[in-house]
């Protein structure tokens, strides 16, 4: 199968709306299966690629060298958060129905194309596909500059007014980058006798529109693609020459294409290395390691981006509301978190409580469930101990600390029969996929528990399918999203932008790219599958209120660059993404 295949198979998910839902669907180690379907899978897991085992310790002491003021930045973020929880306060329990319906836009269509349960046949039985067509098609999924797919539009005329336009609107985004050297690949792809001679045509007329670092930006997605190819093939001779080019311009300092790039660059080497027999790193040792030094998100690198980046506040404000309302009259209200890091997204829930008159609150309790840095719980709780204590609310924190997730019980969590339960579960279900029995077990315990409203957020991406370059292609482009909005929200030079970028993106690129079935520990799918495999369990999604709405785009307000945002309804659900590229999704579910 070559890279046409895979980018026509990824787009036909978004132009095929409406193929049908999943009655039944079980979980193995790489599909969610049913009857009549095989679900791809979706990793987003992250890692720092490096050449040599033994430095990854040094991107750990980086990692841990920041936690020493983590304290200090915890506690200059949640003062830095009163003035949200302030504004948020104002219309919390009186929130005007015009007003929230006024300050609204409706989503756009075309912003996210649902994507639809996709047939997977043995890749042994694949029909080969032009490569022109195939390939431009998955492309155009995730691009806005062309909006048709016929065979007879994808000219080299097209292409370059396609980048003119995009030209002299602005300067391409990292998505529109992608997009349009990935057009411009598969027009030149027929021509080329091999993987470097792609690079003999004449960039200076096609690409006359575009500025120097433009064009050699497209230069670099170009290398990648036709390494991946050659990787696809087996051609690893030819691999390695491209992926050396690519290397002379990638940089992990550089723009968001360059640094990308690196991170892609060097997923293919080890990739190569683990098809050759040269690959010597423990994927068990370097996972354990990433846990540690991830764990929870409670290091500085990650606060930072809370508080810099509007994706996780805006998904935080809009669960809370949803939560709230869920739990209005209660007395005694008890949250099941799972996957609780700082806490910081509990604060705005004590205020709220704290300042709401009509049903004044007798306790709150959080429990936090975890298999991994118990140490990091007690600090979250202390913290949230204190906070409480000056708003003067009735609090209590219980931690369930699990040696692994298989052994979660109902008897587990202490809930007494006057609270009411709600569950957080924030991109930890995703960490279970590679373990059907442990999900399973999980899904039947919260079950158990009979919670008023589980809030669940995960990752919005489709990274997992068995085709090594559907996922290679998927992958690209929702990192593209990823390392523009850094561009766009932090500096160059940022140790916190380094640090995410390095070890976060870079594992996650490389357990993607590189490995393979069990080596995968980490993996998402999209809300639609979700779905899915909820409704075995007798799970009903519920909709967002317009106040959760309203909640959701007035964090968004606050952000400089959150225009560059989308927020999006799914059915019932809502997609936040940058620049029309989903990052993650937030539902609402109760059982029957």
């Amino acid at each position: 199968m070559n890279v046409t295949i895979a980018i026509k198979r990824s787009i036909s998910k978004q132009i095929c709306p409406g193929i049908g839902t999943m009655a039944n669907v079980s979980i193995s180690n790489d599909n969610f299966t049913d009857e009549h379907f095989r679900n791809e899978l979706v990793v987003e897991d992250p890692w720092f690629e490096l050449e040599d085992c033994a430095d990854i310790h040094s991107v750990y002491s980086m990692c841990n060298e920041e936690n020493t003021s983590n304290e200090q930045v915890t506690t200059n973020l949640f003062q830095d958060q009163q003035q949200s929880i302030s504004n948020w306060m104002q219309s919390q329990f009186s929130t005007n129905t015009h007003q929230i319906q006024s300050s609204i836009e409706e989503p756009k269509n075309d912003d996210f194309q649902p994507q639809v349960l996709q047939l997977i046949g043995n890749s042994s039985n694949e029909r080969s596909i032009p490569f022109s067509l195939a390939s431009f098609e998955l492309l155009n999924n995730y691009g806005r500059l062309i909006k048709k797919s016929s065979e007879e539009n994808l000219s080299i005329n097209n292409a370059l007014t396609y980048e003119a336009r995009a030209c002299n609107n602005h300067k391409l985004s990292t998505e529109e980058t992608l997009k349009v050297a990935g057009e411009r690949y598969i027009q030149y792809s027929t021509q080329k006798l091999d993987g470097l001679s792609l690079f003999m045509h004449p960039y200076g007329s096609a690409l006359s529109g575009l500025s120097i670092e433009e064009t050699r930006d497209m230069e670099l997605v170009h290398l990648l693609l036709s390494a991946a190819e050659e990787v696809n093939n087996q051609q690893f001779h030819l691999a390695r020459k491209l992926i050396s080019r690519c290397m002379w311009v990638a940089s992990e300092s550089g723009n968001p294409v360059q640094r990308l790039s690196f991170y892609f660059a060097k997923a293919l080497e080890e990739r190569i290395d683990r098809a050759t027999g040269r690959y010597t790193c423990t994927d068990e040792d370097r996972h354990l390691k990433y846990i540690k030094t991830m764990a929870l998100g409670t290091n500085s690198a990650f606060l930072i981006c809370h508080q810099l980046l509007p994706f996780s506040q805006v998904m935080q404000f809009a669960g809370v509301q949803t939560i709230l309302e869920n739990v209005r009259s209660a007395k005694k209200i008890h949250l099941i978190d799972f996957n609780i890091r700082s806490g910081i997204q509990w604060t705005v829930m004590m205020q709220a409580l704290a300042e709401k008159s009509d049903y004044p609150i007798e306790l709150l309790k959080i429990t936090a469930v975890g298999s991994t840095e118990k140490e990091k719980f007690e600090v979250t709780g202390n913290t949230l101990h204190s906070f409480a204590t000056s708003l003067g609310l009735s609090f209590s924190f219980d931690i369930v600390f699990l040696s692994d997730m298989k052994d979660f019980k109902k008897e587990s969590v202490n809930i007494e029969p006057d609270e009411t339960v709600a569950v957080y579960c924030n991109t930890v279900l995703r960490t279970m996929i590679p373990k059907p029995d442990c999900l399973e077990n999980f899904m039947k315990v919260v079950r158990s528990i009979g919670p008023t409203v589980i809030v669940i957020g995960e990752v919005e991406a489709n990274h997992n399918s068995p085709s090594f370059l559907n996922r290679f292609i998927e992958t690209l482009f929702f990192y593209g999203g990823f390392f523009d909005c850094f561009e766009e929200c932090m500096d160059r030079d940022s140790p916190c932008r380094r640090t995410i970028e390095g070890l976060y993106f870079g594992e996650g690129i490389r357990n993607i790219v590189a490995a393979e079935g069990k080596e995968r520990f980490t993996r998402n799918v999209k809300l639609e599958v979700w779905r899915a495999f909820f409704s075995r369990f007798g799970m009903v999604e519920e909709e967002f209120s317009e106040s959760a709405w309203y909640q959701a785009n007035l964090i968004l307000k606050q952000f400089a660059q959150g225009s560059c945002c989308n927020l999006h309804k799914d059915g019932k659900g809502l997609i936040i993404g940058w620049k029309g590229t989903p990052i993650h999704s937030l539902s609402i579910w109760k059982f029957l």
